[in-house]
């Protein structure tokens, strides 16, 4: 994920459009806009969001005005609008989301609260000592630990001001999709290769078409995009090896990995690879079999240069990749024999032969040599910094993506140092698939599908014709496209009107609309999308006044949240509250808010 600004994984409109204030702007405004003391009686409070956060904002606005704030609502069009204001610190406190699509808590709040996290504002060394401490925690042991972060972030500090937990939901036209082949995972981006027609018959003939809400590429090469622009794209792109099932649990199937073991000692982790995968291409529109077989060169390849942030230009995932410190190929079989699991269930060896039809009689280093028929696999070992069980939940996320070492070092023969955006093109570039005079499609994808071409409407996808042909896991539809629609009402018009056969994404407040098509299925799961109120850090009032974050964190009432969205919605403590319960609750209080808001004046 990337920062998730709005529910589901940024699903808002890449586009910089409308009236934008920059810093000189803002300068020329009222100074009671800039957060402070207005006169003698109102604090102003400045809220920014986007347009598809208003119903969101002007709930807020009237809990804060309720408290005693002058509100002022800085709505923006779209995204991009959304992302300069911020950027230009015009605001008090931004509605944010975020959605952990990792299904693991280290991902809910290593990017967005760590000092120098990714999506990070903050720099708060308590913070940081319990994001760590965590991190190298067993379930059983990190809910305590969470539960103190928690307190750190909302009650003690008010970084954020917590508004409520999505569900997740999509829409499917069941008089052409069999329902039953349509997942809905709390976690992971939407898998297209298990999606069948009702008519098996329409495989080859007609495309599947879904929808997402952005069209400009952040890239399609899988660590330099975290965003809801490439999350699902990126996913079918490229294999993994591991994935998620739809309750977040890590699994070995429709992976690169026939088995994945981990040690003991929770540090070294072992994955024998499969032989049945190998890299598409596209030529004259069409995707093709390479011939180059999905190996362990590749797989090692692909953990170093995701675990450091200098392997490319503006590199937006290392951080949920930095607890690798190594990645090596296995040929000593004995020593798999030597190794205990990290259960106590058995050896290495004994957990990686698991469910194989043949069991391993040879590592092999060169991955034309593998065979599984013969008994012949590659194993790869990765060992990461310290103890840190979370990072399978890392090798899951579509930034782990398996791409091609030959293809990638071919394409990226630049200067990572010297990079010039204007000469340079890196590979996953979206203007290489891109229609028109740029089209040079380099993409080599390791995954069921591959990106043949796009443009400013949709992007058209080819079934990778060598991804494990003849089993369960091989595509199905031949080939998907995917709509560039950007609001959620002109998307389920679409998917009513049968235009797309998909809709990730209905609103709560459309549930009923989607129940009610006698066309449509409205399938509906928990999922793990946080909405909540970040505070500026940099510029104003609230960066340097605990009582002004309080005074707002406690006017905010979740219930009034969940009566709006009827009951569509769950209460929230922080980004971590949908994967781990650690009874913390934010209860509205405006004695509370006022107290703390007179402390405030009182202190100018």
């Amino acid at each position: 994920m990337k920062k998730i600004l709005f529910p589901v994984l940024l699903v808002l409109v890449l586009v910089l459009t409308g009236c934008v204030q920059t810093k000189s702007d803002v300068s020329e405004l009222d100074d009671a806009v800039k957060g402070g003391v207005k006169d003698d009686t109102k604090v102003v409070i400045e809220v920014l969001g986007s347009s598809s956060s208003e119903e969101d904002m002007n709930i807020v606005r009237d809990q804060l005005t309720k408290n005693g704030f002058d509100v002022k609502l800085n709505i923006q069009p779209d995204y991009g609008s959304f992302k300069a204001q911020q950027d230009a610190g015009n605001y008090d406190v931004a509605v944010s989301s975020w959605t952990t699509v990792t299904g693991n808590p280290d991902y809910a709040v290593r990017s967005l609260f760590k000092t120098g996290g990714d999506y990070s504002i903050l720099a708060d060394d308590k913070v940081d000592e319990l994001v760590d401490k965590a991190s190298t925690e067993t379930p059983a042991e990190f809910v305590e630990t969470y539960k103190q972060l928690e307190q750190q972030l909302v009650a003690e500090k008010a970084y954020i001001a917590p508004l409520y937990n999505s569900f997740k939901a999509q829409g499917v036209n069941k008089e052409v999709l069999n329902v039953d082949t349509v997942r809905l995972a709390k976690s992971r981006a939407v898998a297209w290769e298990t999606i069948d027609f009702n008519d098996a018959a329409k495989r080859e003939t007609e495309p599947l078409i879904t929808q997402q809400a952005l069209g400009s590429l952040t890239s399609l090469d899988p660590v330099k995009g975290n965003d809801g622009s490439i999350n699902t794209l990126n996913t079918n792109l490229y294999v993994r090896l591991v994935n998620l099932t739809d309750d977040d649990v890590v699994v070995s199937d429709g992976s690169l990995s026939y088995n994945h073991s981990i040690a003991e000692g929770n540090s070294e982790y072992y994955f024998i690879l499969r032989d049945d995968i190998n890299f598409a291409a596209v030529a004259d529109g069409k995707a093709v079999d390479t011939g180059e077989r999905v190996g362990a060169d590749d797989v090692i390849f692909s953990l170093n240069r995701a675990k450091d942030k200098d392997s490319v230009p503006d590199h937006r995932t290392y951080s949920l990749h930095e607890h690798i410190k190594d990645a090596e190929v296995v040929t000593d079989l004995a020593s798999l024999d030597k190794i205990q699991q990290s259960d106590g269930s058995g050896t290495v060896k004994e957990a990686l032969e698991e469910g194989l039809d043949v069991k391993i009689s040879e590592l092999v280093g060169d991955k034309t040599e593998a065979n599984s028929e013969e008994g012949k696999y590659q194993v790869i070992k990765m060992t990461t910094t310290e103890p840190f069980p979370q990072v399978l939940n890392y090798l899951a996320h579509q930034s782990a993506g398996i791409v091609s070492k030959k293809q990638v070092e071919s394409i990226n023969t630049y200067d990572v140092a010297a990079f010039d955006v204007n000469k340079d093109i890196p590979y996953g570039d979206q203007n290489t698939v891109t229609e028109g005079a740029s089209y040079n499609n380099t993409l080599y994808a390791s995954g069921p599908y591959i990106l043949v071409k796009k443009n400013d409407y949709e992007a058209d996808f080819v079934k990778n014709p060598a991804y494990r042909p003849g089993t369960d896991f091989e595509p199905l539809i031949s080939n998907v496209v995917v709509r560039f629609i950007a609001d959620a009402d002109s998307s389920l018009s679409s998917l009513r009107n049968g235009e797309i056969h998909l809709f990730n994404g209905v609103p709560e407040t459309k549930y009923e609309l989607v129940e009610n098509d006698e066309k449509l299925f409205l399938q509906k799961n928990e999922s793990n999308a946080v909405s909540y109120l970040l505070f500026n850090t940099a510029n104003r009032e609230v960066a340097t006044s605990d009582d002004l974050r309080k005074a707002v964190l406690y006017s905010i009432n979740q219930d009034e949240f969940l009566s709006y969205y009827q009951g569509n919605k769950k209460k929230a403590f922080s980004t971590v509250s949908p994967l781990v319960n650690t009874g913390n609750e934010l209860i509205a209080d405006s004695a509370k808010a006022k107290e703390f808001l007179e402390k405030y004046k009182a202190s100018k």
